[in-house]
């Protein structure tokens, strides 16, 4: 046997047993998981809202479900198939739900007011922000527009510059323009 492959195998080997080490702890955490969970006892069934009747607002209100109204002392469940409790069962200025100093009634228009005034609120933020970004891009187009006008008058001014020099050589070796066909009178 070579020396590489008792490397290899030694390598193999402490690999498996990692591999063997690491699977028996999650076996057993998973065992000590499910012994705990089978262990743990079950989470009492809340008792239903009609029980809760002729206590008070705060021991109705404790389950999510129930709605206590005020002048008959009862604490019903909350009808589910509604959005609101019909008259019927409460009226909202005397009903209760989540929390007894509010009545049914306030604690809607407060709701809703204040899903106004964040619906609003952002309807602003947004606008706000596509005025900010197109004043930008006006801003930007504005610097760009001054920047080429910039860098044209500077081209001009070279052309013009260069044409200057030309025409000053031309003046010193008599091949003046002044005349575009005096050159063909000359032949």
């Amino acid at each position: 046997m070579s020396m590489r492959s008792m490397v290899f195998s030694r390598l193999m080997m402490s690999g498996v047993r990692r591999a063997s080490v690491v699977a028996v702890a999650f076996i057993l955490l998973g065992v000590s998981v499910t012994t705990e969970a089978q262990t743990s006892t079950p989470a009492p069934a809340p008792t239903p809202c009609a029980f809760r009747s002729n206590t008070s607002c705060a021991e109705c209100l404790q389950n999510v479900t129930c709605l206590w109204c005020m002048p008959t002392q009862q604490c019903i469940d909350y009808p589910m198939r509604n959005i609101l409790p019909p008259n019927s069962v409460c009226p909202l200025t005397d009903a209760r739900w989540g929390v007894c100093w509010v009545n049914f009634q306030i604690l809607i228009i407060t709701m809703s007011v204040l899903a106004g005034i964040i619906i609003i609120a952002l309807l602003v933020c947004c606008l706000c922000c596509c005025k900010c970004e197109r004043t930008g891009n006006k801003r930007e187009d504005a610097k760009v527009e001054r920047q080429t006008r910039a860098r044209k008058a500077r081209q001009k001014a070279k052309r013009t510059e260069m044409q200057l020099r030309h025409d000053e050589i031309r003046q010193k070796y008599g091949l003046a323009k002044d005349n575009p066909y005096s050159r063909m009178d000359d032949h």
